[in-house]
C-alpha cells in the first residue's frame, strides 16, 4: 500500500480542485494512495485534522503543537493523552526542535518537545518529530524523555547519516519526502541509500516540498507516488516493492491506524 506518511490536509491549496478537497483526495486515491496521515501541529487545528480524519476512512490524525508554533499556546501532557484517546488519532505531534530561523525559543521549544515524548510514553502512540538544526538537543531529549516501545519518526528527514544511525537506534523510523528529489540533496540521497528498508517510509509534507517534477507547485498526496518511485530506484527495487514496504512499516510504526 502507497502512504502519505505525513501531510496537511487542512492546509492544502486547493485551487486545481476549485477549492474542493475531496477531489484533491480522490486524485490521490487514483494514483494508489491508499492511507494519509494528517497531522496536528497547533491548539487551533487540533479539531480540523480529527473532523478529517472522522470524515473519511483512509485519512487518520495525529495532534500536537510544531516547535515554531509554540509560541500560540501549549499543549499539557494530559491534554495530549486524552486527545490521543480519540479514535482516529495514531500519533502525537507534529513536535520537536526547529532553530534554523532563531534559537531564541529553544528552551520553550525543548519543554513542549520533552511534554510530547512523555505523554506519547504514557498513551502508548508513537511520536512524528520535527527537527532541523537541533540535532544533539533533539536526540538528547528523545533519550530522556522518550518510551523506545512506542519510539517514532523523524519526518522530512534532512539530517545527516549518523543522525538517522542514532535515531534508528531508538527505535524511531526515518520518513523522506519530496527534498530527496531536489538537485542539491545528494547527501540526503546518500542517506537514503543507506537506509534499512524496515525503518523507511515516504510522506509528502504538503502543500509543502512538491518532489520534482512538480517543485515550486503546491504539493498534494498524489506526489507521494514521485516521492515512492524515486526512493524505489535509488533502493534498487521496484516501486511495488517500496510500496510494500514502506505501506508495512507505516502500520507497524502506527498501530492504530
Amino acid at each position: 500500500m502507497l502512504v502519505d506518511s505525513h501531510c496537511h490536509l487542512d492546509r492544502l491549496k486547493l485551487d486545481k480542485y476549485d477549492g474542493d478537497l475531496n477531489a484533491a483526495l480522490q486524485a490521490a486515491r487514483e494514483r494508489g494512495v491508499g492511507k494519509m496521515l494528517c497531522v496536528g501541529i497547533s491548539l487551533d487545528n487540533r479539531q480540523a485534522v480529527t473532523a478529517l480524519a472522522e470524515a473519511h476512512t483512509d485519512v487518520v490524525a495525529s495532534v500536537g503543537v510544531h516547535p515554531l508554533d509554540v509560541d500560540a499556546g501549549l499543549a499539557t501532557e494530559a491534554q495530549l493523552v486524552e486527545w490521543g484517546k480519540h479514535p482516529k488519532v495514531v500519533a502525537i505531534g507534529e513536535t520537536g526542535l526547529d532553530y534554523y530561523y532563531s534559537d531564541d525559543s529553544k528552551d520553550i521549544q525543548q519543554q513542549s518537545f520533552a511534554t510530547h515524548l512523555r505523554a506519547a510514553g504514557t498513551a502508548g502512540l508513537p511520536v512524528i518529530v520535527h527537527t532541523r538544526d537541533a540535532r544533539e538537543d533533539t536526540l538528547n531529549l528523545i533519550r530522556e524523555h522518550g518510551n523506545d516501545e512506542s519510539a517514532g519518526v523523524l519526518h522530512c528527514f534532512t539530517e545527516s547519516w549518523e543522525m538517522a544511525s542514532a535515531a534508528m537506534d531508538l527505535n524511531y523510523y526515518i520518513s523522506l519526502s519530496g527534498i530527496v528529489t531536489f538537485k542539491n540533496a545528494e547527501e540526503l540521497r546518500e542517506v537514503a541509500r543507506k537506509m534499512p528498508l524496515d525503518r523507511l517510509l515516504v510522506e509528502t509534507d504538503s502543500p509543502y516540498l512538491a518532489p520534482i517534477p512538480y517543485r515550486g507547485k503546491p504539493n498534494e498526496p498524489a506526489f507521494v507516488r514521485e516521492v515512492a518511485a524515486f526512493v524505489a530506484d535509488l533502493k534498487g527495487i521496484s516501486y511495488e516493492k517500496l510500496c510494500e514496504i514502506t505501506g508495512e512499516n507505516f502500520h507497524r510504526l502506527f498501530r492504530k491506524a
